[in-house]
């Protein structure tokens, strides 16, 4: 009797690009995505500018994507992406705090947000539950995103202290915050110098700030918020051995 060959369609391994500028982050998540049955890694990208063409070459089934990479912002990439290609999923896996940059890369285009200290299992999962149609957050951020959708919010929603800030005012606000210049982030973000100060008296008059000095410390303390509340760069480098051991101990 003839066997029936196998469904190729569902045996078909989802293939998944990489978009991050740490090197052992990209390794461990190789490994731990490429010892599943069902998902592996087709190529990597360091920056907003490779991954766009990696996409276009590779066609992956989902793009994983870290929000701050060297050279460019992941949130950019996004949009980018979306706006070419709408249907490709896309995941953010981020150190930075989820109360205010998972609304941000969820408008974006995002499929969903992750912290990078949840661990290569989780990622897995989460990267599955994209694909079967799922928006992947945290439980306390999705309880706050449902709070503020039935238009009753928690004030501990992470967003109050920035009222209706843009995406781009919030750049800004960081930079400021790292005490760039006008110049620097005009050059960082690809603006003229008058579009930024436009951007720097939004903020102001948002936040009703009414000095310079005045922004100037609630920008490095929203930049000190940010970096104390999730991870500076020697842990960033423990999590992404700690991404790697596990996979190498079972070799």
């Amino acid at each position: 009797m003839k066997t029936k060959p196998k469904d190729l369609i569902s045996s078909k391994k989802k293939r998944i690009l990489l978009v991050d500028d740490h090197p052992l982050m990209r390794e461990g998540l190789t490994q731990w995505i490429n010892r599943t049955g069902d998902l592996e890694v087709c190529g990597e990208a360091e920056s907003a500018a490779q991954a766009m063409s990696r996409v276009e070459r590779l066609k992956p089934d989902l793009v994983l994507i870290d929000i701050s990479l060297a050279g460019g912002d992941g949130l950019e990439l996004i949009k980018s992406l979306r706006a070419v290609q709408p249907d490709r999923p896309m995941l953010v896996l981020s150190m930075h705090d989820e109360s205010l940059n998972a609304r941000r890369a969820l408008r974006a285009g995002a499929r969903g947000y992750i912290m990078k200290r949840v661990g290569g299992e989780r990622v897995v999962e989460a990267i599955r539950e994209v694909f079967q149609g799922r928006i992947v957050v945290s439980p306390v951020m999705a309880t706050h995103l449902l709070e503020e959708y039935s238009g009753n919010p928690s004030p501990s929603g992470g967003q109050s202290i920035l009222p209706n800030l843009t995406d781009r005012e919030l750049e800004v606000l960081q930079l400021i915050g790292e005490a760039k210049s006008n110049r620097e982030i005009a050059e960082r973000l690809h603006l003229s110098h008058k579009t930024v100060e436009t951007h720097r008296l939004n903020v102001m008059r948002k936040l009703k700030l009414r000095t310079t000095a005045k922004l100037l410390r609630f920008a490095m303390q929203f930049v000190d918020r940010d970096a104390s509340g999730n991870l500076n760069a020697v842990r960033l480098i423990l999590i992404a051995i700690a991404f790697v051991y596990p996979v190498l101990k079972l070799r």
